[in-house]
């Protein structure tokens, strides 16, 4: 970190280094790992600027937040295929046009790009040509497979999706991978170089996920509560969750458990329409997008938390958040049997059949039936969380990628001093 530290303040006038965050799917500081990437670079002594949509909660359009200059600009959401181009047409621009802002408000010696989409290259690329500045691609989804779990892959736009990712890595000067299967992915369809390619993955804030008392009246009555937490996307999966508690409900004529799914995103509504159809809407919350306050209410509250993702290409190769929260909360978890979900949880977790949602129940039955179990999974997953997954044991290995980073010119000033 120390080493870091002297690079982040290495250069021809000994300013320290500056660098441009540009994120386009959540609003900052509401994408986690953004956040902790930016305080953590901050506090290593390097000038941070942050580009990113605006969203619930985060409207202002300039902002200052512990030092971290946050600019926001408007989002159009697609619903469909084809509305993307404009969503991701409207994005660029204003990432193009705050650039600019950035570049003569306060400067920019890197580009530290967020995806998705594989689109923002463009702008890292446009400025490593004609300003020599370098470029940073965090790599946080994988968009062929994000593209093929919602839209297949014999589309011509699958064809582009994979071109983009190619060019984003062709462009980068190292890449931040979210864990090995990314990893590989650089090193492999992207042809980067290994020492080039750094895992740095989104691991919790303590600080923030904190153990607070639960609160009863969230139960509703009902003897158990069941929580999901994240994104409501097409490829979560919470269609299975929804089944399964269709059949614990009225198949197994179970009137004592009570679920929340807590979260905003594009799919909410027809959720809420599927609970409905379901017959189970009594028995299932959305809250829609939640203050981190209750967030933690109903992470402490519930009995067994659950990650219904639905395997696919995508899921299977991705580490999601929501999974080292209910860990970091010493919940136990019910998911689906994934590659990258069974390497982060372990043994805090029981793993259902791929896909099949009568199995998921059973597995949360199972969880609910047995206080002890679900005690010992808890309390692995705490502890997996506090000795290897927690971000203070990522942050250091942002800061070697960054050190890495800027090495060479790090030589060039000590050898022409």
């Amino acid at each position: 970190m120390a080493l870091a530290g002297e690079i982040a303040l290495t250069g021809a006038s000994s300013r320290a280094r500056r660098i441009l965050i540009i994120v386009e799917n959540l609003p900052v500081p509401f994408d986690r790992r953004v956040w902790n990437e930016a305080t953590t670079l901050v506090q290593a002594g390097y000038e941070v600027s942050v580009i990113c949509p605006v969203g619930s909660g985060a409207l202002a359009r300039h902002e200052i937040i512990d030092g971290i200059h946050i600019y926001r600009h408007p989002l159009f959401e697609a619903r469909t295929m084809y509305f993307y181009f404009v969503e991701y047409s409207v994005s660029l621009f204003w990432e193009f046009l705050l650039a600019f802002r950035v570049y003569f408000e306060r400067g920019f010696d890197v580009i530290h790009a967020c995806n998705p989409p594989d689109l923002i290259f463009l702008v890292g690329g446009f400025f490593k040509l004609f300003f020599g500045k370098k470029f940073v691609f965090d790599h946080h989804d994988i968009n062929p497979e994000l593209f093929e779990a919602k839209f297949g892959k014999t589309n011509f736009l699958y064809r582009i999706i994979v071109a983009l990712e190619r060019w984003t890595f062709a462009i980068a000067d190292i890449s931040i991978a979210t864990n090995n299967s990314y990893r590989s992915i650089a090193t492999g369809r992207g042809r980067m170089k290994p020492d080039r390619v750094f895992v740095v993955r989104s691991g919790p804030n303590l600080e923030r996920l904190r153990i607070v008392p639960p609160d009863p009246s969230l139960k509703k009555g009902r003897a158990y509560y069941v929580g999901y937490v994240g994104v409501l996307g097409g490829q979560e999966g919470l269609r299975y969750l929804l089944e399964a508690a269709r059949y614990i409900i009225h198949d197994l004529k179970r009137s004592d458990v009570e679920f929340c799914i807590a979260g905003g995103g594009p799919e909410l509504e027809r959720l809420k329409a599927l609970a409905v159809a379901l017959d189970v809407a009594d028995y299932v919350t959305f809250t829609g997008r939640i203050s981190d306050e209750q967030l933690l209410k109903i992470l402490n509250t519930a009995d067994v938390c659950v990650n219904p993702d639905e395997c696919n290409d995508m899921n299977d190769k991705s580490t999601m958040n929501k999974i080292m929260e209910y860990m970091t909360l010493a919940k136990p978890i019910v998911q689906f049997d994934l590659t990258e979900g069974r390497f982060t949880a372990q043994e805090a977790s029981l793993y259902a059949r791929l896909n099949d949602p009568i199995d998921f129940a059973d597995k949360i039955l199972e969880l609910l039936a047995d206080e002890e179990r679900r005690k010992r999974l808890g309390e692995f997953g705490r502890k997996r969380v506090l000795e290897h997954l927690a971000w203070p044991h990522e942050a250091p290995k942002l800061l070697e990628a960054y050190a890495t980073l800027f090495q060479e010119d790090s030589q060039v000033v000590k050898s022409s001093a």
